[in-house]
């Protein structure tokens, strides 16, 4: 697949068919980041929790047009958190990836374009995600097209499944 010119793609939303194309996606993003076997989702999880929970949704990028679709090119995969200082909900992106032969044609402002059409939709006041630290294109692209503002002050937090059992410990009721 060659570059794609200007315009020549379009972005929707994802439907439970994509399944497959989201998976693949998911696959080229971890692969990017250096970190393929972390990728465990299947197709069996994002049809429950995308499509059935709804815990999750997912734009799509495609090259072509919505009458001629082509190949998936993008993914933004989001969800909605609420913050308790503004009183509304957030949108949280958790994944962006635009495949590589595609990238400085539009297709991450666009799927952005898109996400913030959905934020507002839902009144939310805000948009946050998270980028590794030596992914300098990316923070370039957020900080400089995007005009986003990089949260310094916060860190980052995790527990995964095995610290998420452990803190069962904690729990006053039965």
């Amino acid at each position: 697949m060659g570059p794609v010119p200007k315009n020549r793609f379009f972005v929707r939303e994802a439907v439970e068919a994509d399944i497959p194309t989201i998976i693949q996606l998911i696959v080229d993003l971890a692969t990017y980041e250096k970190a393929a076997e972390s990728a465990k989702a299947t197709p069996e999880l994002l049809r429950t929790n995308l499509f059935e929970k709804k815990h999750a949704s997912a734009l799509l990028a495609f090259n072509g047009s919505p009458e001629a679709e082509g190949d998936a090119i993008g993914l933004a995969l989001y969800f909605f958190n609420f913050s308790t200082w503004t009183g509304r909900p957030g949108l949280y992106l958790e994944d962006l990836f635009v495949s590589e032969s595609t990238r400085g044609a539009g297709v991450g402002k666009a799927l952005f374009g898109e996400l913030a059409a959905v934020a507002q939709a839902n009144n939310c006041a805000r948009m946050d995600w998270a980028v590794l630290k030596w992914n300098k294109p990316s923070i370039d692209f957020y900080e400089k097209s995007l005009g986003a503002v990089p949260m310094s002050e916060w860190q980052g937090m995790r527990l995964e499944e095995d610290g998420i059992e452990r803190l069962k410990r904690f729990r006053i009721s039965n």
